[in-house]
């Protein structure tokens, strides 16, 4: 077939099919796939384009001419600027929806052979608002003014945010303090690292069950101007228990691996269920904290625990899941390639006298091995790896170990359907439960259970 002649600028109606993995409408101009950002399936939408490729089209909404029973009025006023959320025009019914279908399309894609219908509905949140307990704005100057928020979408533009509707208010009135106080003492800033020196984040972090409050700058230099009155007048903030400074002068990089609490605790305290946790700047501790007691109650259902089991938790973290199913298995071991993190855990499971836990870093795949060889066999294997997936050594290592149960925790469709593609040789799918920790975004996590062929 001829290729068509599209221009930039160009406008025309288009029916949108279904939606792309990061949230946007695609529907088909003359049969080329075409991309339009804030359009539902079943819509038609006028649609004006905005870049040619040679093998599809991408495209703005001028006009939503028929629109879906779906589609709902963003609350959040700057939606349509702001990159942060993906969904708010949509239905939160349709997004767990839509969060079931693409994972169930990477498995059409990637592992034919596992039945879709492992995929159970979309576990969601009751109040889908105002999750975020954490959060990481970059900072520009205005003048001597400070603005923090979130980049325009595809954009070096930065929306100055006084109020996130998905922020625990905590952290946005941090952060608005903050800004306020950098302002008046006139802190540098580094939007580009090349050139200056000075601050580039405001992180802030609120606990769940207390009212306590990190305040962390991501900073070029240690040596910032001023730095003894910022910390005075930051630690005199409401609730903020913990300042510091995160080092780091990386551009490709969000923080760097040093950070020095400059007055308070070294962490904050969060409880989830039974269990006490210590949470550090660093750590990878849920931001969804409401969202994680389901999780973690998710990943202890598909692991089945007696009390005679032992567990072998690879990627830990900071022994978030670890510690709760700890509770309920003879031994945990759990590894993690993370220092920190491994001490964090160690640090809890200490904190709530569990004896029966040891946790260790290194590539988790390499201690899974020496704990075999020390006689440590897991019955249950949990796994929860960052968005790339496992490596090859680690599939072969859990197909060759064939623990009873194995469970994967995703945060990748893609990722998770090409894993599933070889984990299949030795293990069969039982479910698959997605779960929503990121309302208003295309992001899903999923627990997988997949049980042993044969027994050895």
């Amino acid at each position: 077939m001829k290729d068509i002649e599209v221009k930039v600028g160009q406008k025309f109606p288009l029916t949108i099919k279904r939606l792309g993995i990061n949230g946007e409408g695609i529907g088909y101009y003359k049969r080329k796939i075409t991309f339009v950002p804030d359009a539902l399936p079943g819509e038609v939408v006028l649609t004006q384009v905005t870049k040619v490729n040679n093998r599809y089209l991408e495209g703005k909404v001028l006009k939503v001419r028929e629109s879906v029973p779906e589609r709902v009025s963003p609350p959040c006023p700057v939606f349509f600027l702001c990159g942060g959320c993906q969904l708010q025009h949509m239905s939160y019914p349709a997004q767990l929806n839509f969060k079931r279908q693409i994972i169930m399309d990477s498995l059409e894609k990637y592992a034919g052979h596992v039945n879709p219908e492992t995929v159970r509905p979309t576990i969601g949140m009751d109040k889908p608002f105002r999750y975020r307990s954490r959060n990481q704005f970059p900072v520009e100057k205005s003048g001597r003014n400070i603005r923090a928020g979130l980049y325009k979408e595809q954009s070096n533009t930065l929306i100055d945010l006084d109020e996130c509707i998905v922020q625990d208010k905590r952290t946005m009135q941090a952060t608005n303090a903050i800004k306020v106080i950098m302002s008046e003492l006139n802190i540098d800033v580094a939007k580009n690292v090349n050139k200056e020196e000075g601050v580039r984040y405001i992180m802030t972090r609120a606990a769940r069950h207390s009212d306590d409050i990190q305040v962390i700058l991501v900073a070029t230099t240690r040596d910032l101007k001023k730095l003894d009155l910022l910390t005075e007048r930051i630690m005199r903030l409401p609730n903020v228990v913990s300042f510091g400074l995160n080092i780091n002068a990386d551009r490709d990089l969000l923080t760097g691996s040093e950070t020095i609490i400059l007055d308070g605790q070294q962490a904050i305290h969060e409880t989830l269920g039974e269990t006490d946790y210590e949470v550090t700047a660093e750590s990878a501790f849920p931001i969804n904290v409401r969202q994680a007691d389901v999780l973690y109650e998710t990943i202890l259902a598909a692991a089945g625990l007696t009390g005679s089991e032992n567990v072998a938790d690879l990627f830990c973290g900071s022994g978030g899941s670890a510690l709760k199913l700890a509770r309920h298995a003879r031994a945990l071991r759990g590894a993690d390639l993370n220092e920190q993190e491994v001490i964090n855990a160690a640090y809890s499971a200490a904190a709530n006298n569990m004896e029966n836990c040891l946790f260790e870093a290194g590539e988790p795949a390499d201690k899974l091995e020496d704990w075999i060889q020390d006689g440590f066999y897991p019955d249950v294997i949990t796994i929860n790896p960052n968005r790339s997936g496992l490596t090859a050594d680690e599939i072969d290592a859990v197909n060759e170990i064939k623990p009873a149960v194995f469970i994967y925790i995703s945060r990748n469709p893609s990722t998770l359907a090409k894993d599933l593609a070889h984990l299949t040789k030795a293990f069969t799918v039982d479910y698959i439960q997605p779960i929503d920790m990121f309302p208003q975004t295309t992001q899903v996590e999923a627990v997988v259970k997949l049980v042993r062929k044969r027994r050895l």
